[in-house]
């Protein structure tokens, strides 16, 4: 039977079911569909949307200062999370398969599909996908993260963390020996 933090984490899970039908709802109230991995909106939405884009000469002579100091400090960060990324990719490649962990897939993570929106202009568009590929990142080393610890210590920690990730509430509870023998390197038995 499973424990109650199990219970609420899947009732946690519902409600994403129920996050998914409000996101199709929007796509409906927004004029726009999906086709493969690309987004489509209806014409009239489409032209609609291009009159709230601000013009690049009115974007840049309209930045806050703060903003422009700001931006070698944000994009600095490219370096350490492209090395990250490449870390990523070559523990991913050489200690999965030893442990028999599916890999992740990095462009279920990394999804970069603001380009279609008309209304950014190419600084709002850069900024975009700096921020989709840094995030995206992010997530895909959490999901990285999770798989490993699924398999190797898979106990929930005696204080609830902020945000458990996807294969949390299969872990055994803090404290519960037997639960944590059930689940202890699960994938190769």
């Amino acid at each position: 039977m499973p424990s109650k933090i199990s219970q609420i984490i899947e009732n946690i899970e519902k409600s994403y079911a129920e996050l998914k039908i409000e996101y199709k709802k929007a796509m409906d109230k927004y004029g726009f569909k999906l086709k493969g991995k690309k987004i489509i909106f209806l014409n009239n939405i489409k032209e609609k949307n291009k009159a709230f884009k601000t013009s690049l000469i009115r974007h840049i002579t309209h930045a806050k200062i703060r903003h422009l100091l700001s931006m070698p400090f944000i994009y600095a960060m490219i370096f350490p999370a492209l090395f990250l990324d490449f870390s990523l990719f070559i523990y991913q490649s050489f200690a999965f398969p030893l442990y028999r962990i599916p890999k992740v897939k990095r462009r279920d993570y990394i999804v970069y599909d603001r380009k279609f929106l008309d209304y950014l202009n190419i600084i709002q568009k850069v900024h975009c996908l700096y921020c989709t590929y840094v995030n995206g990142l992010f997530a895909y080393a959490v999901e990285i993260g999770a798989r490993t610890e699924r398999y190797w210590c898979p106990i929930k920690s005696a204080s609830h963390p902020k945000t458990p990730h996807s294969f949390y509430k299969e872990f055994a509870d803090y404290g519960d020996a037997e639960g944590f023998q059930n689940v202890y390197n699960k994938l190769d038995k």
